[in-house]
């Protein structure tokens, strides 16, 4: 699934193409990605707008109107954005849904396993869709460690959950978790709310290092993640643990191992992230 650094990547990509342009027809075949609303009627109300911005929250893609409505994406597992000049976009029996701009481009949706979804949301809703799903943005300056610190306090469940959980901060799955917990020498299973100040410390500047690197190099490409221009991304060539079961950690050399934490495959240094508690 793409994370924060992979939507970013797609939103700084698009915010050239799509800002101040017009839809001037919309199709979506698909009627998975807008249900419960019928995709016609989402297609239809496209038509006509202005996208004023295209902005992200978490792992959504927020492309804002100026009707003031929000065109709500969320790529879940194997959703891609791409945009090409009109009628160039290569035939894809993947493509759920099609935008033609005024300005020339056509921006097509594609979704192999179509768990991917489209929402068009009034302004005044957007606060609450969000408040009831996402917890703060980890790159923001307001999430400082001593607000992580106070997102920790009491939590139970392992520090790797914790950070998976999109209700406590938004935008983190399974990759960056694991990359971050082994910048911070901290073992997936402990306790979140038992790390030390320091701890917390290391993991909040952990935390925000890994994601910035995802972004810098453009996400991760492991299957089907492509940049809006249907390059890739570099981050998979950087890993220090993420998917490197039995090679040896950047760090000490010894092998990396994998387990289960939270249902989620997780891969670690056990020499370097050592379980204090458990």
């Amino acid at each position: 699934m793409p994370e924060l650094p992979e939507v970013e990547t797609i939103r700084r990509r698009l915010a050239p193409v799509l800002e101040g342009a017009t839809i001037e027809s919309a199709e979506i075949v698909d009627p998975r990605l807008t249900r419960p609303v019928e995709p016609e009627s989402v297609a239809r109300a496209l038509v006509g707008e202005r996208i004023a911005s295209v902005d992200r929250r978490g792992k959504y893609l927020l492309v804002r109107l100026a009707s003031g409505r929000i065109l709500v994406v969320h790529l879940r597992m194997t959703g891609s954005l791409r945009h090409a000049a009109r009628g160039t976009l290569p035939e894809d029996a993947h493509r759920r849904a099609t935008l033609e701009l005024d300005s020339g481009a056509d921006l097509a949706y594609r979704d192999v396993r179509r768990f991917g979804t489209w929402e068009l949301l009034d302004a005044d809703h957007v606060r609450p869709y969000f408040a009831a799903r996402l917890g703060p943005e980890p790159l923001a300056a307001s999430f400082t460690a001593a607000r992580f610190a106070r997102l920790l306090e009491g939590r139970r469940a392992p520090i790797k959950a914790f950070l998976l959980d999109q209700r406590r901060i938004a935008g983190v799955g399974n990759i960056y978790a694991d990359e971050a917990l082994w910048r911070a020498r901290i073992h997936p299973l402990r306790t979140a709310g038992e790390l030390s100040s320091d701890e917390i410390a290391q993991l909040h500047r952990a935390l925000r290092a890994a994601l910035r690197k995802g972004i810098e190099l453009q996400g991760s490409t492991l299957s089907t993640y492509v940049t809006p221009d249907g390059n890739t991304g570099g981050m998979q060539h950087e890993f220090h643990v993420y998917g490197r079961l039995g090679e040896p950690c950047d760090r000490c050399g010894r092998p990396i191992v994998r387990i289960v934490v939270g249902g989620r495959g997780t891969w670690y240094c056990p020499h370097c992230q050592r379980a204090r508690s458990l």
